[in-house]
């Protein structure tokens, strides 16, 4: 009866230990979704009460005055529903810190009084002590289980809270036989069938409540993947997108940039062609006119040569500038390249009766690109002259100051004209933006790109007087007061 008794404990001790082996195999190839820890101690104490209490029956003698192996066994057998009880209760709620110690504190006490009761109380009344507190974990659970099921329907909650109602169910018969029992039983021979038969039905159901969990596992590891392929495909799908989108900003970007390199050569070649052309008709009138000398000729041909030789200069600076290649800086004076794009001008300017003034501190050196910095002058310089030539002022005037600053030089130019309208300023530097002045949208645009690649600023004011003035700066690294 004894052999036979412990084999059906060793039997389910081996079930649970293979169902125990194959989920922590799994459970280490898992990243996504681990199985709970409550579950797997409660699975691999389970197991070890087993074998403990299989071995205690063997070789026991008096059942009413057990060895303290059975003590050990029924607290493993304690501690595994403890276990599995706050799994269950995580499935709602993290596990905290004060049920953690409470459980505890009531394993402790659990010990103590099982001890007491294994030495000076009978069978009987240890087996309704263990089945009492089992059913009162397995309420518990019960009730864990149907809240979690609300929220998440599953049906292997639904099995194993099933199976835990079987539990409660097989526990209870056991105190019912033992309370119908005429006699006291000292010897495993004298536990009745049924109630062994209770107490066997109850292990195994214990251990399809096991199974149920790791089916339950399972069934969150499936749910776990389709939501990750499903998440894989999406970001797949994003970073479809994005690719797409970042090619057609690409694809955008050169237009753009082709673009605004076609329209500023247009526009900053507008000058010298239109020089070119006036030359041109010139040396054709004295050709007609029989009246071409030689100084004459020389004068316009040094004018086109020049012309000429400013438009390349113009196409080559633009391409660098667009290019975004290195600045090629040397040490330059801004007073000479003002007087140099002064005479540029100098037909404009007398042609429209501008009167021009200049303050400009000696030896302004900066170490800049001579071509890039002539661009952003004439630029500035023509803006001032177009303001004038539309504006009713009587006495046109453009003032030009360069100095010293504690950041490095500042160049301004001011022109007496009407000035610009306000709901225009905010956009005076964006690139082909609306003006009232016909080609500031391009020429201010370039105007900064050129001044910020030799990391300076530009700015516009306007002046109380009337008109409007224009500043850049190039900071104290690319300026050099000469000695």
């Amino acid at each position: 009866m004894k052999l036979l008794l412990a084999i059906y404990f060793f039997i389910l001790a081996i079930i649970q230990m293979g169902l125990f082996f194959g989920v922590y195999h799994y459970y280490r190839t898992q990243n996504s979704f681990r199985p709970s820890l409550y579950w797997m101690s409660s699975l691999l104490i389970s197991m070890i009460a087993l074998f403990v209490f299989g071995a205690g029956v063997l070789t026991v003698e008096d059942i009413a005055r057990p060895q303290f192996n059975f003590t050990v066994a029924n607290a493993l057998f304690i501690i595994a529903g403890l276990l599995q009880t706050l799994f269950c209760r995580s499935l709602n709620e993290s596990i905290s810190k004060l049920l953690k110690v409470s459980f505890l504190i009531g394993m402790i006490l659990f010990l103590i009084i099982f001890e007491i009761l294994r030495a000076q109380s009978t069978f009987e009344i240890r087996t309704v002590f263990m089945a009492s507190i089992a059913s009162l974990l397995y309420f518990w659970q019960i009730y864990e289980l149907q809240r979690k099921r609300k929220s998440t329907p599953s049906i292997q909650l639904q099995y194993l809270q099933w199976a835990t109602g079987l539990e409660i169910f097989f526990a209870l018969g056991r105190i019912a036989i033992l309370i119908m029992t005429a006699f006291t039983i000292r010897q495993v021979e004298q536990i009745p069938q049924l109630l062994i038969l209770f107490t066997i039905a109850q292990i195994v159901i214990n251990t399809l409540s096991y199974i149920a969990i790791g089916n339950y596992w399972s069934e969150r590891i499936a749910i776990s993947s389709v939501k990750s392929e499903i998440e894989n495909f999406e970001i797949k799908a994003l970073l479809q997108e994005r690719e797409s989108l970042i090619n057609s900003l690409l694809k955008a970007n050169k237009t753009v940039a082709t673009g605004a390199l076609s329209a500023s050569i247009a526009h900053e070649l507008n000058q010298p062609l239109g020089a070119s052309s006036l030359n041109i008709q010139y040396l054709q009138k004295k050709l007609a006119d029989g009246e071409l000398s030689p100084a004459i000729q020389k004068e316009v041909l040094d004018s086109l040569l020049a012309d000429n030789q400013r438009a390349a200069n113009i196409i080559r600076t633009l391409r660098s500038v667009f290019a975004d290649e290195k600045i090629d800086a040397t040490k330059v004076n801004l007073g000479d390249l003002i007087d140099d794009v002064l005479r540029i001008a100098s037909p404009e300017i007398k042609s429209k009766q501008i009167h021009i003034e200049i303050t400009i501190t000696p030896n302004l050196i900066a170490h800049t690109n001579r071509s890039e910095i002539q661009q952003v002058l004439l630029n500035l310089l023509n803006n001032a002259i177009q303001a004038l030539n539309s504006s009713s002022q009587a006495h046109k005037k453009i003032v030009i100051e360069g100095r010293h600053t504690d950041k490095g030089i500042e160049i301004s130019i001011a022109d007496n004209g009407d000035g610009i309208p306000t709901k225009t300023q905010a956009h005076l530097f964006e690139l082909l933006a609306e003006s009232q002045k016909k080609g500031m949208g391009l020429g201010l645009w370039l105007c900064k790109h050129i001044v910020m690649r030799h990391g300076g600023s530009i700015w516009f004011e306007s002046l109380s007087t009337g008109g409007a003035m224009f500043l850049f700066q190039l900071p104290i690294d690319h300026a050099l007061t000469a000695r």
